[in-house]
């Protein structure tokens, strides 16, 4: 039995209960806003009906006391006219879709800081079947999957988590069993994507995906999983809902990320990879990829989980990174050049012995 077995390494994570839940007047004319509130009530969950669209009573005397508040807090909304434009998500699909926004998880590198605006409320999205039925006018469209030799073969990829995580949410919305079913009946080359660090997944057991959805589990090794993932599921249980959704003829994946050059990496970040293989030993039809995310953040980002979590041991130090300009200027902070060109070679060479079946996407 290797460390990443071991079930005392931290308690299991529980169904994400929020402390309030509140919706909005427009929210009411969608089914499937109304279908979220009957679910939350039927979970004893009180729902607060708003007399307008503005959220009031989330910010408090500090920002300590406004994280806490916020990250306690369920909105149900319509989504806003810009996410019904789908942008491009290079590297990891062709467009990205979103059905909510913001996270209840309590990670401590937090990819949301400084990309979401005000307070880190969860914002779920009532317009569900707008949303949906919108997507196909992108079919065919995309750049990333849809006309690269090396990914032709996923078809157009919509992204549907990039503002959250839809395992923590699900019990609350129903919204990505019904975004399965979507693509399931869906007679295309298409493909959706979600990625999550839960792992209650019963509830897309037995759904009619027709292999068009692929799920991936964020993972890494324990010693950033114990330290800096609060709230989430354990490794070894987010890698048998791995196993159980690919035994259900799920497409599944790994996003390893973020990637950390912790003290003796190669020894836990090994002991990872040989959990997946374990994981993932004897399933029929196995597709399993691999993208691999090294950790980097902003001047914005450092400041904002600054101030969420004070007292963080993650690493942020500016003159042990180099500075980058993104596409728009934006300034960000990655590993030097030769500490990237180690990670990726022993990445590479260890997925490749440990789990020869698996592709990689990307590396970034």
């Amino acid at each position: 039995m290797t460390d990443l077995d071991q079930p005392l390494a931290r308690p299991a994570a529980r169904r994400w209960v929020p402390r309030r839940v509140v919706a909005t007047p427009p929210a009411y004319d969608h089914p499937h806003g109304r279908r979220i509130m009957a679910l939350v009530e039927a979970q004893g969950i009180e729902v607060e009906r708003l007399r307008s669209a503005r959220l009031t009573g989330v910010r408090g005397e500090s920002d300590r006391e406004t994280y806490a508040r916020a990250k306690s807090t369920m909105a149900i909304v319509v989504s806003p006219p810009s996410r019904r434009r789908l942008q491009p998500i290079a590297p990891s699909a062709d467009w990205r879709f979103d059905l909510a926004e913001g996270c209840p998880a309590h990670c401590q590198y937090c990819y949301l800081a400084g990309s979401l605006s005000g307070p880190p409320v969860t914002r779920v999205y009532a317009d569900l079947d707008e949303i949906l039925g919108g997507l196909a006018e992108y079919a065919g469209r995309g750049t990333v999957t849809s006309r690269r030799p090396a990914r032709r073969e996923e078809g157009t990829t919509f992204e549907a988590s990039c503002y959250t995580d839809p395992l923590a949410l699900e019990h609350l919305t129903g919204s990505w069993r019904r975004a399965v079913e979507h693509f399931g009946g869906w007679d295309a080359p298409v493909q959706l994507r979600w990625t999550t660090k839960f792992d209650d997944v019963g509830t897309f057991v037995g759904l009619t995906h027709h292999r068009r959805t692929r799920v991936r589990f964020s993972v890494n090794c324990l010693p950033v999983t114990i330290r800096f993932e609060g709230g989430t599921s354990r490794l070894a249980d987010r890698l048998a809902a791995l196993r159980r959704l690919a035994l259900d003829g799920y497409p599944v994946g790994l996003t390893i990320a973020p990637i950390m050059p912790v003290d003796d990496w190669r020894t836990s970040y090994g002991a990872l990879l040989e959990a997946v293989a374990a994981a993932v030993h004897g399933v029929p039809d196995l597709d399993l990829t691999a993208e691999l995310i090294t950790h980097r953040f902003t001047p914005g980002s450092k400041e904002v989980l600054l101030g969420w979590y004070p007292r963080t041991r993650l690493e942020m130090a500016e003159d042990a990174r180099t500075r980058k300009h993104g596409k728009f200027g934006a300034v960000k902070y990655v590993y030097p050049a030769p500490v990237m060109a180690e990670l990726r070679g022993w990445f590479e060479a260890g997925i490749a012995e440990r789990l020869p079946g698996c592709r990689i996407l990307y590396w970034t």
